[in-house]
């Protein structure tokens, strides 16, 4: 059974088209900064946007859109005997909703993986999402009880995995990208972020790290390199003063190859969206031949 059959029989949330897993196999190599930029970009291309920050231990999204220390979301009454359901926070023209929004901020992270778990599956299960094209997610670094619970519970239908190129971030890659094998989740590709600096004077390319890590380790795992993307002061700037890159400084060579990798992700989501669906074969224990009229394709096992 391929992975797109797998993800059939999981659980779709109601009115979310298409979800997005942006992963990373360690911590610091700018995933949820990318998460946000790829969301914004997604946007800006027409697209009903939700972003959903699951990363528990670090949740910084809130921030990186500008939405003010100590805010909380309203919540409207669930159907029936349901609970209440959440409203999310609307940012650049993007549906957000945090971990950050559900915890103080000023104590630690003490709950046992279960509880993590379970609080993430609220994100998708206890807000009002309303009707979306796509749910990006951006996840804890590493691999844990939360990348499982989404890839065990919820239909996805594809992830990103964020690199640096050294070869130190690569090895962490090979572990996510297991994890993603073991539950069936499609992986779309590898992205390379700060491939390299751009001066801001000169706007020269300088490597600053090992050049092509991202492209040699993808190859090695037989995953694509979907986009490079250079490191520059404004981007971090602008995610500090809560302004994604692709809308603050649209014209920088981070905002435009940040565009370009959303097109990539679009082209390759609608690839998947269009291969033949897996049909279970039917199996035939009594000896008679399976019916004519059926659909499925038959295996007939004549008992002895």
């Amino acid at each position: 059974m391929n992975a797109n059959a797998s993800q059939l029989s999981l659980r779709k949330i109601p009115g979310v088209k298409q979800i997005l897993l942006v992963a990373s196999g360690k911590g610091g190599v700018g995933k949820s900064t990318l998460a946000v930029n790829i969301a914004t970009a997604l946007s800006g291309k027409g697209l009903s946007v939700g972003l959903v920050d699951a990363d528990v231990y670090g949740p910084s999204i809130p921030t990186m859109l500008g939405i003010e220390p100590g805010s909380r979301p309203g919540s409207i009454p669930g159907h029936g005997n349901q609970k209440p359901l959440l409203i999310p926070f609307e940012r650049y023209g993007i549906k957000m909703m945090s971990m950050g929004f559900l915890v103080d901020p000023e104590q630690p992270m003490v709950w046992r993986g279960p509880m993590i778990a379970s609080a993430a599956m609220q994100l998708f299960n206890d807000v009002k999402w309303g009707e979306l094209d796509i749910l990006v997610v951006d996840l804890p670094p590493g691999t844990g009880d939360i990348h499982l619970s989404i890839g065990q519970q919820v239909h996805v239908d594809g992830a990103v995995i964020v690199t640096t190129p050294q070869e130190v971030a690569l090895a962490d890659v090979r572990r996510a990208k297991s994890m993603f094998d073991k539950v069936n989740t499609p992986i779309l590709g590898l992205i390379e972020n700060m491939s390299y600096f751009v001066c801001d004077s000169c706007e020269k390319k300088h490597e600053i790290f090992r050049s092509g890590g991202g492209a040699r380790g993808a190859q090695e795992m037989g995953i694509e390199a979907i986009g490079e993307i250079p490191l520059e002061p404004a981007v971090n700037v602008l995610a500090d003063q809560g302004i994604p890159a692709v809308v603050g400084a649209a014209e920088s060579q981070s905002a435009k190859a940040i565009d370009a990798l959303a097109d990539n992700i679009l082209a390759k989501l609608n690839t998947l969206s269009q291969e033949p669906t897996f049909v279970a074969p039917s199996i035939n224990i009594s000896g008679k031949p399976p019916s004519k009229t059926s659909k499925k394709s038959s295996l007939n096992i004549v008992s002895q």
